[in-house]
């Protein structure tokens, strides 16, 4: 099992979902920044959120891991994010996972294309619930259920792009 360095987004998509728990069985490891933490908790504590109590319940079993960022890799995190027109956060978040050779965990288009030039092997909500179906942890409905409430009203899920999503979920039951 390889170990992941996670972005907000997934964290957040998935505890929408009460599906954050794949995670712990896909993942050796699941690493954020503090930055990612106080996106996905702190700010959604503050608003009542209530996937950011189950992301925090996470990070105080153990399971969710704040790692600090390397002091080593602020400026070049800063450059990056300049450079590419994306946040710091995000920034911290590939820096981290090609600094630990780890996995990403990202739903942003631009972010998941910057790790795969760094040669960073990426995840996304998608993926993550489809690699489940695949090792047996969810059903065909889940995902169903997933592109209902995230697509529909978070994700901004094309129905092309749904539709994909469910025949990849249906090809892997026939399989």
């Amino acid at each position: 099992m390889p170990t992941v360095v996670s972005d907000a987004g997934p964290l957040i998509h998935l505890a929408q979902i009460k599906k954050l728990h794949l995670l712990k069985k896909l993942f050796k490891q699941v690493i954020i920044t503090p930055n990612v933490k106080r996106e996905a908790v702190d700010e959604g504590i503050k608003l009542s959120h209530p996937d950011a109590q189950i992301i925090g319940k996470a990070i105080e079993e153990g399971w969710i891991k704040v790692e600090e960022f390397p002091e080593r890799l602020t400026s070049a995190s800063k450059r990056l994010a300049e450079d590419e027109n994306i946040s710091l956060t995000d920034a911290e978040t590939l820096m981290l996972a090609r600094e630990r050779k780890a996995e990403i965990l990202v739903d942003e288009k631009t972010l998941s294309n910057l790790a795969r030039m760094f040669g960073l092997k990426t995840w996304n909500t998608w993926t993550v619930l489809l690699e489940s179906l695949k090792t047996g942890y969810i059903e065909v409905s889940d995902i169903e259920s997933a592109i209902k409430e995230l697509g529909e009203k978070r994700h901004k899920l094309k129905k092309e792009q749904a539709v994909e999503i469910l025949d990849a979920a249906r090809k892997i039951v026939c399989k």
